[in-house]
């Protein structure tokens, strides 16, 4: 699927007649957002630049479906979590996010603007987002649906390379978001920094084996621990290698989200008003 962009589907470049207008048939529009963290040596930390893209290759597709659909201005800085010690790194405290969430949708709504739905491409931004839709839900009855990208993504990597392959390939740092940099943003890309794969990290201080992020194992036991991602990975890589992604798996996995995407808008507006 070639990579396109047409503006028009972003709602910073409507002007204000053009806004009017489309605005009338209280189209679909998807809020991207994302993060500003580390993604490994070799991928920008700006995965937001993802989030965004894919929602508006989603709008694009969308619309040609018959359904009209925009995308809001991205959200480039995740709810806080465990990346906070990566220089360069923004982020909000879930209390912040949350209350941007929820001053977003207030404006869209008061317009009767109410076919929202998130493309989610940061894992701390999940939490804000259960906050501030199901207070929408109880006060209006209105739903806002997120789709958390790289949660889907992952769901999607064996069936694009095959079970074994998506074992070793998957996780932060590796696929899919690095695949998907590869096919989007190439020019970006530093396939020549793509550390070689290494084990999670142990935790020294304990003597324990990280599970993931957060959590380590006692006698195959889940412990929560409140470590940084450092501690835990090896310059922003976990478990997968990056050096098994390609723009070939990129391609196919975005081809793959896009359709999603955009499917589900599709569907979200035969179940709406």
């Amino acid at each position: 699927m070639a990579v396109c962009t047409s503006p028009k589907v972003h709602m910073g470049t409507l002007t204000g007649d053009e806004g009017r207008a489309i605005y009338a048939q209280n189209p679909v529009i998807l809020l991207p957002m994302g993060s500003q963290e580390d993604q490994g040596p070799h991928a920008p930390m700006g995965d937001y630049l993802l989030a965004e893209k894919i929602a508006e290759l989603a709008a694009l597709r969308a619309t040609e479906m018959g359904t009209p659909t925009l995308v809001a201005p991205v959200v480039p800085f995740g709810g806080a979590d465990y990346f906070g010690s990566m220089i360069g790194g923004i982020s909000m405290s879930e209390a912040t996010l949350t209350s941007l969430l929820r001053d977003m949708f207030a404006s869209l709504h008061r317009n009767k603007l109410t076919r929202l739905i998130i493309i989610n491409g940061h894992g701390g931004n999940v939490g804000p987002i259960q906050v501030a839709t199901r207070e929408v839900y109880r006060a209006t009855g209105l739903l806002i649906p997120s789709l958390y990208l790289w949660r889907i993504g992952y769901g999607l990597m064996p069936g694009i390379v095959g079970a074994e392959k998506s074992k070793l390939a998957s996780g932060h740092g590796s696929d899919p978001l690095t695949s998907v940099g590869m096919h989007l943003f190439p020019e970006v890309m530093r396939p020549d920094l793509i550390p070689r794969a290494s084990p999670i990290k142990r935790m020294e201080a304990l003597d324990l084996s990280y599970i993931s992020l957060g959590a380590a194992s006692f006698e195959g036991a889940e412990i929560g621990l409140p470590t940084e991602y450092d501690e835990v990975y090896n310059k922003g890589v976990g478990k997968g290698d990056p050096n098994l992604s390609s723009a070939e798996t990129g391609a196919a996995m975005v081809d793959q989200l896009v359709g999603i995407c955009a499917r589900f808008a599709v569907h979200f507006v035969k179940h709406t008003q």
